[in-house]
């Protein structure tokens, strides 16, 4: 599965009221490992930011004036998270901006080229109701540094965001195993995902572990044990006639 983790920051908090985007970060995770290859860009965004933001992120005006509008990059970007899950944290804010800049040039909202939308804040506050779910806080939560993040940046967030995403659906998200794995490596996954204690639910491939000659010379001696020990009552023993 690909996934595209996402983040913006903005020039305020209301795109009704005519702010924009002024930097957009994302990265790409392909069956829950990260592959390094991202999209980052800071655009102009043609107008003031609010102080309260610039607060937040740290981006100046003057910092931008040469930097690409979105216009620019539209293309670019869809064509980066096109047909991948996008995982956002405080998603109806970052796709209600994006939406916003599609919709100033004619353009479909960012879902319909998407597989789909995760919100995980929502997932957060699923699983830690009436805490706070903020990415410091869950950083915290699940012991990932974020000593980098001084300042919000849509990158490095985007970044983090994955760390703690991963971390928070460990032992629920299924493995998903793409059609070109070959055998060995679908054993590979299965294998650690049993130890590690992740549910495995190959959704595309199916894949048995046969036992070897080795292991059913084993059953059969623990078999004949269990037998004698009980006397003629082994029940694995009377199903397997029964069924043979």
């Amino acid at each position: 599965m690909r996934q595209i983790f996402l983040d913006t920051e903005t020039t305020g908090l209301e795109h009704r009221l005519g702010h924009r985007i002024i930097e957009v970060g994302c990265v790409e995770m392909r069956n829950r490992r990260l592959t390094n290859r991202h999209f980052h860009r800071y655009l102009n965004p043609d107008r003031d930011i609010d102080a309260g933001a610039l607060a937040v992120h740290g981006i100046s005006l003057e910092f931008l004036q040469d930097k690409p509008r979105f216009p620019d990059i539209a293309e670019e970007f869809l064509d980066f998270v096109r047909g991948a899950e996008l995982i956002i944290h405080n998603a109806p804010f970052d796709i209600g901006f994006l939406n916003a800049e599609l919709a100033l040039l004619d353009m479909a909202p960012v879902e319909t080229v998407c597989r789909g939308v995760i919100d995980s804040l929502r997932l957060a506050k699923e699983l830690h109701p009436g805490k706070k779910n903020n990415l410091n806080v869950l950083c915290e939560r699940y012991g990932i540094d974020n000593s980098r993040r001084t300042l919000h940046g849509a990158l490095l967030d985007a970044e983090i965001l994955a760390e703690v995403y991963v971390a928070m659906t460990r032992g629920q998200e299924s493995l998903i195993m793409e059609a070109d794995q070959d055998e060995n490596d679908q054993k590979e996954t299965v294998l650690a995902a049993m130890s590690s204690g992740i549910r495995a639910d190959i959704q595309r491939v199916p894949l048995v572990l046969k036992a070897t000659d080795t292991e059913l010379a084993e059953h059969a001696q623990l078999l004949s044990s269990i037998q004698k020990e009980s006397k003629g009552r082994c029940l694995w023993l009377a199903d397997e006639t029964n069924t043979g």
